[in-house]
This record gives structure tokens, C-alpha cells and sequence, in this order.
């Protein structure tokens, strides 16, 4: 500034006063040119300074996004855990603790070569829940409303309506978390999907088939949603290792409701996994639940009173090049169900004692091989084995006999928001009827949606 002044002071003598400025030497007039030049360089220092510090600024934001791209991509199952870790920061803004809420409509279309009123899982009692294949013809199918945000920096919450095609509401879900409690635990109170198994905690619109496999209606009446307590532990190491405990209240299939104090049904699961390369990962688990019933209907006719004790054993393996799901990825998924009931058989007139040993398993592959293309088959296997039953009379509906069925299917997604399915099966779940199955649906998500689990 200091400069500037006194450069233009000898200007304006210059220019105001020539008898002075033609009396100026040579070294002043010389000088002046030097403050000139001078500025001149300082200020193109100064411009080119600027120019690069827009350029680098533009370099980062590229690679912000660029990174933000990739985060996008399939996660690894060692990076299960992220969304517990997103899920726990508190949001900002004056809306912070407003509610998100979800919406997923479906609808279907099915074509049976078979009554599906006379279905039935010949071998096992008949559960209560979502079994068979569902009503010809057109279908609203179940629609989800879900409103979820968190409370304070601790806890969220999150209540899920199930909305039928026969106009009825329920609740799937209801519940309050608690995530980072101390060293990777996590509480979850209220009604939840159980984590039990692999399948069990995926609502319905994730599922890779219109239907759920054979061995979930069969054990557990579609989906064990139980209401109680659910405490996690996450491992602090490199590779996943998930343990986990529930309590409830054992009103949810294969239990019922007892009209008791304490804890009616309980269960233990671990998950471990981890990444194969930069392309696979994995993850494989084991479950127990031990529950129990008293008087549970089936038929009309009949009730079972007693225990019932289950194990399910559980994998996928997931594939992607080099992690990125986008163009095309393979999954690969089975799980098998093993249940010991004891208790006593009563079939209207007479009360005698039951034991059963029944298993069953599923393995499915999903291959996306194109982009919003999808191809997948699954097969299913039940064995019901000969239950010892000490009852005078016969039960026909628990003659020993193995359901299998097999289906195939094909979908596409315009976006991550949107699938259309066409997925054909054979179900021989009964001696001597195959019923060949046709079926086509439609799954759309309106509004915010959490990003689902590996």
C-alpha cells in the first residue's frame, strides 16, 4: 500500500508539475518503472496462485466423488457391520429427528394347477403363519409402511405395518435399539425379524423368490418374529464374528401364546465372515431356538402341547468383480433346518404323547449377468420321518412323506427402486399331486430405504 502511494505521488508530479518532472533524473524515472514492473509481477504471483487453488480444489471434489461411487458398490462381508456404525451417528439439521418413512408396494399374479386351498405339507403339523402358495389370479400381495429416525444420540426406533391383500394390518415390526452401547454390543427391544438363520430377517421384498423356502413355512410359519429382547456382540477384528442372544415371549410360531410369566422361548446364534480376494466374500452361521406351545391348533382338530427344540445352519457366498455388483455378481445361499418336538398329541377325543424328528434345507443361486438382470433357481427338500405318536386312532396328515419343489426365476430392475418377476415352480408337497406353478410379480419402494444387510 505504502508502495502504491508513493508511486502515485510521482505520477501526479509528473504530470502536474513538468518543470519538476523534466528536472527528474534518469535514476527516479528508473525507479518508478521498477515499483511498476514490480506490481505487475506480485499480482500475477498472486492470479496464478489463485488459478491453482481452484484446480486442486476441483481435483478433490472429483475424487470425493469418485470414492463416494465405489462406497456405493456391494460391501464385503467384513464391512457388515458399517450400517450399525452409520445408523448411530445422530443426523444434523432442525429435521434431524423427524421420522423417514418407506413405503413397498407389491402385487402378483399366479396361475396353479392345483386348489390351493387343499394345500398342505404332508408329514408335519400344520403351522400357523404364511404357507402355500397363496390365491389364483390377481394378488395385492403385502405392502410395507416403515417409519424409522433416531431419538437421541443412543437410541432409534422403527415400526413396520404388514398391509394385506385381505385388508388386514399388523405390525412386523416394532422396536427401539440401542447400538454402541460398550465394546460392539447392541440391544434391540420390542417386536423384530429374529436373526436366526440367514433369511429370517430379510422382509419379504428382498427375498430373491416370490415365496419363502419350504423349510421356513414348514419350521417357522414363514418368518419367527419374536417379542422380547435381542442382544448382539460384534468382534473388534478384521474378520466378521457376530454373536447373539433373544428372549421373548414364545407366542411366535412354533410356539404360541401361554398366558405366562418370564421367558417363553430363547435363542442363540453366531455369524462369522469374511472376503475371499477383492471379488468374494462370505459368511456362514449357526442358530439354536428352543420354544414351546400349549394347545397350538392345527386343522380344527387337533392340538400339540410341549417342546419344541431347533437348529438351523446357514451360508452364502457372494461374487462380484472386483467388488462391483453393478454389472454382474452371483450369489449362492443354503440353510438347513433340524426340530425336535416332544409333548403330547391331542386329535379332539383322546391325548397322547408325540415325539417327532423333522429336517429340511434349501440351496438357491442368484446370478446377475447382466446390468438389472437376473436369473436364479432354487430347490427345496422337507423330511417329516415317522413321528412316534400314542395315540388309538390315525393321523393321515402325519404319514411320512418328503415335500420337494423346485422353481425358477427371472427379474429385472429398472433401478434399485423397482423389480419385475416371472418365476415358474413344480410342488410335489403332497403324495402323488405335483402342482405346477406360475407366478408374477411386481415390488416397488416409494421413499427413503435403508440399505439392506450382506
Amino acid at each position: 500500500m505504502l508502495k502504491t502511494t508513493v508511486l502515485c505521488a510521482a505520477i501526479a508530479a509528473a504530470l502536474f508539475n513538468p518543470r519538476s518532472a523534466s528536472a527528474a533524473d534518469d535514476k527516479e524515472l528508473a525507479a518508478i518503472r521498477a515499483q511498476i514492473r514490480e506490481m505487475k509481477e506480485s499480482y500475477e504471483a498472486r492470479l496464478q496462485s489463485l488459478e491453482q487453488r481452484l484446480q486442486d480444489a476441483q481435483s478433490a471434489a472429483a475424487q470425493a466423488q469418485n470414492e463416494a461411487l465405489a462406497s456405493r458398490q456391494a460391501p464385503p462381508a467384513a464391512a457388515v457391520a458399517a450400517p450399525a456404525a452409520v445408523a448411530a451417528a445422530a443426523p444434523a439439521g432442525k429435521n434431524a429427528f423427524n421420522p423417514s418413512i418407506a413405503l413397498v408396494l407389491g402385487g402378483t399374479y399366479a396361475n396353479l394347477s392345483r386348489d390351493p386351498d387343499q394345500y398342505r405339507l404332508q408329514g408335519f403339523l400344520p403351522p400357523a403363519g404364511e404357507v402355500g402358495p397363496g390365491r389364483r389370479g390377481f394378488n395385492l400381495g403385502e405392502s410395507e409402511l416403515t417409519m424409522s429416525a433416531s431419538i437421541d444420540p443412543i437410541f432409534s426406533g422403527q415400526l413396520t405395518f404388514a398391509l394385506s391383500g385381505e385388508d388386514t394390518v399388523g405390525v412386523e415390526e416394532a422396536f427401539v435399539q440401542a447400538r454402541g452401547l460398550a465394546r460392539g454390543v447392541n440391544v434391540k427391544a420390542g417386536r423384530f425379524l429374529s436373526s436366526i438363520g440367514y433369511l429370517n430377517n430379510k422382509h419379504a421384498h428382498t427375498w430373491d423368490f416370490v415365496d419363502a423356502p419350504l423349510a421356513y413355512q414348514a419350521f417357522l410359519g414363514g418368518q419367527y418374529k419374536p417379542d422380547g429382547l435381542q442382544a448382539t456382540w460384534l468382534a473388534p477384528t478384521d474378520t466378521l464374528v457376530e454373536i447373539g442372544v433373544e428372549v421373548g415371549s414364545g407366542s411366535s410360531f412354533p410356539g404360541n401364546e401361554r398366558n405366562k410369566n418370564g421367558i417363553g422361548a430363547a435363542a442363540l446364534y453366531a455369524h462369522v465372515g469374511d472376503d475371499i480376494g477383492a471379488s468374494s466374500s462370505w459368511r456362514a452361521g449357526l442358530s439354536l431356538l428352543r420354544t414351546g406351545s400349549a394347545e397350538r391348533q392345527f386343522d380344527d382338530i387337533g392340538s400339540f402341547t410341549g417342546s419344541s427344540r431347533m437348529l438351523i445352519a446357514d451360508a452364502i457366498y457372494k461374487w462380484a468383480p472386483n467388488g462391483n455388483a453393478t454389472q454382474q455378481n452371483f450369489k449362492l445361499q443354503g440353510e438347513y433346518f433340524r426340530r425336535k418336538e416332544t409333548g403330547n398329541l391331542t386329535d379332539g377325543t383322546d391325548t397322547g404323547s408325540f415325539n417327532s424328528t423333522q429336517s429340511g434345507w434349501y440351496l438357491q443361486g442368484v446370478y446377475q449377468f447382466v446390468p438389472n438382470w437376473r436369473a436364479g433357481l432354487r430347490y427345496d427338500r422337507l423330511t417329516s420321518g415317522t413321528p412316534s405318536i400314542g395315540l388309538s386312532g390315525s393321523l393321515p396328515l402325519l404319514d411320512a412323506f418328503s415335500p420337494v419343489r423346485t422353481s425358477a426365476m427371472l427379474d429385472y430392475s429398472p433401478s434399485e427402486f423397482s423389480r419385475l418377476r416371472l418365476q415358474l415352480a413344480r410342488d410335489r408337497s403332497r403324495p402323488g399331486v405335483t402342482d405346477n406353478q406360475i407366478f408374477v410379480q411386481y415390488i416397488m419402494s416409494l421413499g427413503a430405504h435403508a440399505a439392506h444387510a450382506f
